[in-house]
């Protein structure tokens, strides 16, 4: 699990290691992959026509983007515990809400940095509006976030559990 706050990712020790992984790969093998797609490509010829060169070379490019955000990640990380079953909303958490009090009205979500977004549950980070709203917030109180057009929300957390993976 991941949760943002002023610079500082907080990790598990699992999200960590799955990170360090990924950078370990793109820093390595996969570097060495995309060098050889790029020479490959340039003894075709000229370069100016080449397709897969070019293709190659912002597969690179996206890369090393890639390498740089996880570098930056894992430099302000900080490995620690997930959060506790207490009810509290924090990072890590996944909490269902109920809109303007409606209890068919619901959503359930991760909170959790983008770094550690799922196919498998929406994940909003703890600074977006709906996150810094329900931050601290207890199960069955109220909380109020800002939208968009300038108007206040306001939502009722339902349940608050450790995110589980």
């Amino acid at each position: 699990m991941t949760q943002t706050s002023d610079n500082v990712t907080w990790l598990t020790q699992e999200a960590y290691a799955q990170l360090k992984a990924e950078l370990e790969y793109l820093s390595g093998p996969a570097r060495t992959e995309i060098s050889k797609k790029i020479e490959a490509a340039r003894e075709e010829g000229d370069l100016r026509e080449n397709g897969g060169y070019h293709a190659a070379k912002e597969e690179q490019g996206k890369q090393e983007l890639r390498i740089r955000q996880l570098q930056q990640l894992l430099e302000n990380a900080k490995v620690g515990e997930a959060p506790a079953d207490d009810g509290v909303v924090e990072p890590g958490m996944v909490v269902k809400i109920a809109f303007d009090g409606d209890e068919d009205d619901t959503i359930t979500f991760l909170l959790a940095s983008r770094e550690y977004a799922s196919s498998d549950i929406e994940t909003y980070s703890p600074q977006s509006p709906l996150g810094s709203g329900v931050m601290g917030k207890k199960v069955g109180q109220d909380a109020e976030y800002e939208l968009p057009n300038g108007k206040l929300a306001s939502v009722r957390i339902l349940e608050a559990k450790p995110y589980q993976g």
